[in-house]
């Protein structure tokens, strides 16, 4: 009889524990499968297993405590989620959700912002402290005293503040980036897009890399069709080589930091080593941020015997090439 008693017992003992434990099983199921909104659950540094669980079930984020300790040992990751801010929503099991806190899948609060082709350094600081990213003095320290290990700054005066080497590229960074952390992820960017073939192709040239990306930015800003990049480019390259006047009207706005549609005499007389109507060859540094294109058709110019380009009555950005000053003021007339 005793014997009797202790196999039911026994069998008694057994289903309770396999009754909880289906019970518990109920419980790793989702709080709401439809529920995707995600809420910022943040675990202390030093939390156990057991107080994660409960400040996930006071936050209705999952269905009970119990069933989440039991569910991490099984899992085998007791004690090993990590402190930080999470994204959790109640459409997420809790082998998910354990998960990731294991892997330590944080949330991270960032920014993002955008830099467009041909914009300037002083454009760039402009933007950034109006986003409040920066600190404009400390940003322009960084540019003329910073030090960054990238090849293509070798020779490059740091005076002119980096022009034409923040590349233009939309960036995402955590909230609190530094100054410095801005730049070396731009220069970084730069270096991924100035590749080994191009310092091979600016030797043939003749050309130093921060010659490269003056012309680059030159063709920047003067370009605006995409097919017509490599043939601006091979303009400049046709006049480079017979000592002819480069007469941009880009380095000219540089000087006058003005974007102006139509420049006077006066302006195109302004004395300034930038001024490409009176000096001959490249300004002293880029003027702007090339894109890769730009950079692209820098290096590889369309082959041609093109002198001259202006701007077609279309106003769609197209242009006019010629080889001579006569096809070339006849154009100019078009339109008028």
């Amino acid at each position: 009889m005793k014997k009797l008693t202790l196999l039911t017992l026994l069998f008694v003992t057994l289903v309770f524990f396999s009754g909880c434990s289906a019970i518990l099983e109920k419980y790793y199921t989702p709080v709401d499968p439809n529920d995707t909104s995600e809420v910022l659950f943040t675990v202390p540094s030093g939390a156990s297993t057991a107080s994660i669980g409960s400040d996930l079930e006071e936050q209705g984020l999952i269905q009970n405590a119990n069933a989440f300790k039991v569910k991490a040992k099984e899992m085998e990751v007791d004690g090993q989620m990590k402190a930080g801010d999470y994204k959790i929503s109640k459409s997420m099991d809790l082998e998910t959700i354990i998960n990731k806190l294991v892997n330590g899948d944080i949330f991270v609060e960032t920014v993002t912002f955008t830099i467009p082709e041909g914009y300037e350094v002083r454009q760039i600081i402009d933007k950034l402290e109006e986003e409040g990213l920066i600190d404009r003095d400390a940003f322009i320290d960084v540019l003329e005293n910073g030090e960054f290990d990238y090849p293509f700054l070798e020779g490059v005066d740091r005076s002119y503040r980096l022009e034409g080497y923040l590349f233009p590229d939309t960036y995402t960074f955590k909230v609190g980036v530094t100054e410095y952390q801005i730049v070396d992820r731009m220069l970084s960017r730069f270096n991924e897009v100035f590749k080994d073939e191009y310092y091979t192709r600016a030797e043939e040239l003749g050309m130093t890399v921060d010659q490269v990306v003056t012309l680059a930015s030159i063709i920047e800003r003067e370009a605006k069709i995409d097919e017509e990049f490599p043939i601006v480019s091979s303009v400049f390259h046709n006049r480079i080589d017979i000592g002819m006047l480069l007469q941009s009207c880009a380095t000219v706005q540089f000087i006058l930091q003005e974007r102006k549609d139509v420049l006077s005499y006066a302006d195109i007389a302004i004395e300034s080593p930038y001024n490409t109507y009176l000096n001959a060859g490249l300004t002293p540094s880029p003027i702007a941020s090339p894109g890769e294109l730009a950079i692209h058709s820098a290096l590889y110019p369309a082959d041609t015997n093109y002198l001259y380009f202006v701007t077609k009555e279309t106003n769609d950005g197209s242009h006019y090439f010629n080889e001579t000053l006569e096809g070339h003021n006849r154009d100019a007339q078009k339109g008028n």
